[in-house]
């Protein structure tokens, strides 16, 4: 599972938010399962001390930090995974900055959410989303690990049309284009400013939304949650899974939805299109 939330603020307005939504997240699996970060280099190194003051201090002080922590196995799945791309988006001489946006991203295993059960994956999710100026965020199952290895890709991109449920992630990639875009349904679907208030607000989004375990729950800063079901739920295109309730919601969120690069480029253009409407066509 991944949670990620999209924010057109500057880094600078904001470092300290993504701080506590990284700590809640650390106190929440044990920052015992972060053994390593990703250096300037794209290297791994070892999250000691020194490590962990190198990229609080990245995460403070730098106006267009890259911070990764990855877990502390090596050599199996990764479980635990903390992401985010603060942009220097109040930089007027940064042409690209229109489109741009910071994002922070965290993983959770499955097992996770098996043992903890949904209702505490969502809890935590709101815990992490309470401090951070979002536009929009999705939480959810999707294909996580070494998705650009070879032969990997290939079968990825056959199963994510079976099981629709399954996200195709790519933070860094997505944080380039999104601007206030969302990205979709998922089974934890964040939506703030402006996209709430151009659909009329929380009472105008839950009147449209009638599939049976639909909740949009109102947050602070006029933001919500909407939660589609009470477990995230893969489909199945080949059992007739087809997921209505995210259909539903996609059919809501249409007009804003994200168009843009997909996560390895040997998708076709009309595959990546395809995907992208999976709820709509």
């Amino acid at each position: 599972m991944r949670l990620d939330f999209y924010m057109r603020r500057p880094h600078t307005q904001m470092a300290r938010a993504v701080m506590r939504s990284m700590d809640t997240y650390l106190d929440a699996v044990g920052m015992e399962n972060l053994g390593f970060y990703v250096d300037d280099e794209g290297d791994d190194q070892v999250l000691d001390e020194a490590g962990w003051a190198l990229n609080r201090r990245n995460l403070l002080e730098d106006p267009w930090p890259r911070v990764i922590l990855e877990d502390v196995r090596t050599g199996g799945p990764e479980r635990f995974h903390f992401e985010y791309y603060g942009r220097h988006l109040d930089n007027p001489e940064w042409r690209g900055a229109k489109e741009h946006a910071c994002v922070a991203s965290f993983w959770l295993p499955t097992e996770y959410l098996e043992e903890q059960g949904p209702e505490r994956v969502r809890a935590l999710a709101l815990e992490l989303a309470a401090p951070l100026p979002f536009c929009s965020g999705n939480g959810g199952m999707a294909f996580l690990g070494p998705n650009d290895v070879v032969g990997v890709t290939k079968e990825i991109q056959d199963l994510c049309f079976r099981y629709p449920g399954m996200d195709l992630p790519d933070v860094a990639l997505y944080s380039y284009n999104i601007g206030t875009r969302v990205r979709g349904p998922s089974w934890l679907t964040f939506l703030g400013q402006p996209v709430l208030g151009e659909l009329g607000g929380a009472a105008a989004l839950r009147a449209r939304l009638r599939s049976p375990g639909t909740m949009v729950q109102e947050l602070d800063g006029d933001r919500v949650l909407v939660t589609l079901g009470e477990w995230p739920d893969a489909g199945d295109t080949e059992q007739g899974r087809t997921l209505p309730a995210y259909r539903e919601l996609a059919r809501v969120l249409e007009p804003w939805f994200y168009e843009g690069p997909l996560p390895e480029s040997r998708f076709r253009p009309e595959d990546r299109r395809r995907w992208e409407r999976r709820f709509l066509d």
